[in-house]
């Protein structure tokens, strides 16, 4: 569980709810029609601009804004290293007997296109071009969540129009003044509170998400294609570690020696 997302959401509305209390109750904040013409509209427009599938999918994505769990580059590095070395000592084919402790399908499938003998960069070439899939659909997947945050500030805006309107054309009756206006307010308030609180953030979350997975792919493509090409183990973490930030430069041999 990402306990920075939760965190995040729970700390925002947390204060929103605190400083709404300090001043009133929480119900005049609460309005049906108000959060339906939001709610229905950015959906509703979030379909116009996106195919129903690709949205379903992106909801389907934003379970790992919540529950993910991943690979330091370092263990992905250090894995790396142990199979180049079995693959120098025992050959190659000595990493079928891995693959079962591998549970990243495309680590798994960079070992077994290793194994069916495949040319390094032949081999390379098509993990690099799964990684620009995968970064396509990632995007993708972002994408409609900024759509969405800027789609719901404007049906805030609309919202508070339609509120207006009835307002001005019921002005003679002054019991009709208050719900008008605040369906008018509060439209405008939940668009601002849904995008910036939820669907941007939401958005960013998954493009950092994206960003960690690829450079986990591109630590495993790089590094298959040094075992395959039986590099020294020693030349190809100083590659892979090209890749990381300083603080996870950690040498495997260092640490075995300690």
């Amino acid at each position: 569980m990402d306990l920075s997302t939760i965190l995040g959401i729970a700390a925002a509305f947390g204060l929103m709810i605190m400083a709404i209390m300090a001043g009133s109750g929480i119900t005049i904040f609460v309005d049906f029609p108000s959060l339906t013409v939001v709610v229905g509209g950015t959906l509703g427009a979030t379909l116009v601009h996106y195919p129903f599938r690709e949205v379903m999918r992106a909801f389907a994505v934003l379970k790992k804004a919540f529950f993910h769990s991943e690979e330091s580059p370092t263990e992905t590095i250090e894995a790396l290293i142990r199979y180049s070395n079995k693959a120098r000592k025992e050959g190659i084919l000595s990493l079928q007997s891995v693959v079962a402790e591998i549970r990243d399908p495309f680590f798994v499938k960079g070992v077994q296109m290793a194994v069916d003998g495949q040319e390094p960069e032949a081999m390379k070439e098509m993990l690099d071009r799964e990684i620009e899939y995968i970064v396509e659909r990632h995007n993708e997947g972002a994408d409609i969540f900024v759509a969405m945050g800027a789609y719901a500030p404007a049906m805030g805006m609309i919202g508070t129009l339609i509120g207006l309107v009835q307002m001005l054309q019921t002005m003679e009756d002054p019991s009709t003044i208050g719900p008008a206006m605040a369906m008018a307010l509060l439209t405008t308030f939940y668009g601002a509170v849904m995008a910036n609180i939820l669907f941007i953030p939401m958005a960013g979350k998954l493009k950092n998400r994206s960003q960690s997975e690829v450079l986990k792919k591109t630590l495993i493509s790089e590094g298959m294609k040094s075992i395959l090409a039986g590099e020294n183990p020693r030349i190809m973490e100083q590659k892979l570690h090209a890749f990381v930030a300083p603080k996870f430069r950690e040498s495997f041999f260092n640490k075995k020696k300690g």
